[in-house]
């Protein structure tokens, strides 16, 4: 980093919020995804005149800027593709407000997903959109990638609510982009803009968010299959019963065993597992659509069905959902875990692809899915050291992303595009979307300061 830009960086952060240090360049290089590309400095935020001074710095210099949070993004949004200026946001971590009458709740970009939650259960509310990183992500990457998670199919993702932004755009001016009410139609909607543009427009500094009453009673069942299409029929079944189940995912005979090996849960290693469950004011509302759900397993071919009575041992299950790419890392030296949408009509459809997809090209692929909103994560396990094996994964990533966008589906669906989805853009989207694209991006960051070579952006 220039003497001089360093020097203005540290006056506006601060001696000990400016680092050069190797170990912490290496540190800021990478995220989830594998993909690594170090700084040239990185600096620690507190506040939004400190984003709004550095950016309007960086501006004037054409400097790259990343935003960055917790680091657990798998597509390389955090990485700093063009070196540059890391923007670290999670010392901006305060929640600011807690507004029940008004069922909202107003947050820095540094808040992590599950601290928020615990600050709401008291009230009796929660932000129901559910990572399997929320016990570390934070809100504002959850913003940038539009995250969602296990509660997808009832509760929506992060779009669903977004109420208002604070957002520093790249010349260090501030912009609101909604209002702290239920509803706004006062101009264009620039809140679902930002929401899943993975910093490359501007770096939220503040979010307010529409909060949900927790739900009184619960009600979980497991149910296995002897083939992995029969499982995806029965989600198809269960969706278009006339219920909306609060959680509904699927585990096939590779996670299965991954987990056994991991826990002590013994789970049937069967050919795929559902994991269903249903919620409502009343213990009666919860059964009643869990009833439903059950017949159309049973009729969808469901080997066993066992309803979990016990809490405890519910929780145990949805830990070991959540913790499935952790544990299927154990299997060799390298996963690529994937992020596509089809429609739910089309969930057996692509389980099958999958299922050949694995069989042509001789890799194992373990497949989850947050199977209620047909978002389904194949994670291909290779040896990153063996060329061959590298050339293998990426051909099965293409034809995994043709096989979806073939079905009528999509790329991602919470992961986001950042580096790794970025060359297959054009796969899924026509010359036009793009250009429109690029031009927000001019319009916004004419200097292509902000997190540049991410989402397919020609900068």
């Amino acid at each position: 980093m220039e003497a001089t830009i360093k020097d203005a960086l540290i006056d506006i952060v601060g001696p000990d919020n400016y680092t050069e240090s190797l170990i912490d360049l290496v540190s800021f290089s990478y995220d989830s995804s594998g993909l690594s590309q170090r700084p040239a400095a990185a600096i620690w935020i507190q506040n939004t005149a400190q984003v709004a001074a550095v950016l309007k710095l960086a501006n004037e210099h054409k400097i790259p800027v990343t935003p960055r949070g917790a680091g657990t993004a798998l597509t390389g949004s955090a990485v700093p593709r063009k070196g540059g200026i890391v923007m670290d946001m999670s010392r901006m971590n305060a929640i600011l407000k807690i507004s029940i009458e008004d069922r909202q709740v107003t947050v820095e970009p540094g808040v992590v997903f599950d601290d928020l939650n615990k600050a709401l259960a008291p009230s009796g509310y929660f932000f129901p959109p559910n990572p399997a990183s929320g016990k570390v992500a934070t809100i504002g990457g959850n913003v940038a990638t539009n995250a969602g998670g296990v509660k997808g199919a009832k509760y929506g993702t992060t779009r669903d609510y977004v109420l208002d932004l604070e957002v520093v755009l790249p010349d260090g001016s501030i912009l609101h982009t909604g209002s702290k009410t239920m509803k706004c139609v006062s101009g264009y909607d620039l809140t679902r803009l930002f929401v899943g543009s993975e910093g490359t427009l501007g770096v939220v500094t503040e979010v307010t968010l529409k909060i949900n009453p927790l739900p009184r009673a619960i009600n979980t069942c497991t149910a296995t299959f002897e083939r992995l299409p029969a499982a995806g029929r029965a989600v198809s079944a269960i969706m278009r019963s006339g219920i909306v189940p609060s959680v509904l995912e699927l585990m096939d005979n590779p996670s299965l065993r991954a987990v056994n090996k991991a826990t002590d849960l013994n789970l049937p290693e069967v050919a795929a597992m559902l994991l269903l469950e249903t919620d409502g004011f009343s213990q009666t509302e919860a059964d009643d659509q869990m009833e439903i759900a059950i017949t159309a397993l049973q009729e969808n071919g469901a080997v066993e069905v066992v309803q979990v009575s016990d809490p405890a041992e519910a929780e145990k299950l949805w830990a070991a959902r959540k913790a499935i790419y952790g544990v299927i890392t154990r299997l060799n030296y390298n996963v690529l875990t994937e992020d596509l949408v089809v429609p739910i009509s089309k969930v057996a459809t692509a389980l099958e692809g999958i299922i050949e997809i694995s069989r042509k090209s001789g890799m194992q692929i373990a497949t989850v899915a947050h199977a209620g909103d047909g978002n389904i994560h194949p994670m291909t396990v290779y040896d990153g050291t063996d060329p061959a094996e590298v050339e293998k994964v990426k051909q099965v990533e293409a034809e995994l992303y043709r096989m979806a966008i073939d079905l009528g589906g999509t790329l991602t669906g919470e992961h986001g595009v950042g580096m790794s989805k970025a060359a297959y853009m054009e796969m899924e989207h026509d010359p036009v979307f793009l250009n429109v694209m690029n031009g927000l991006k001019n319009l916004f960051d004419p200097n292509a300061i902000l997190n540049p070579g991410k989402l397919g952006l020609e900068v």
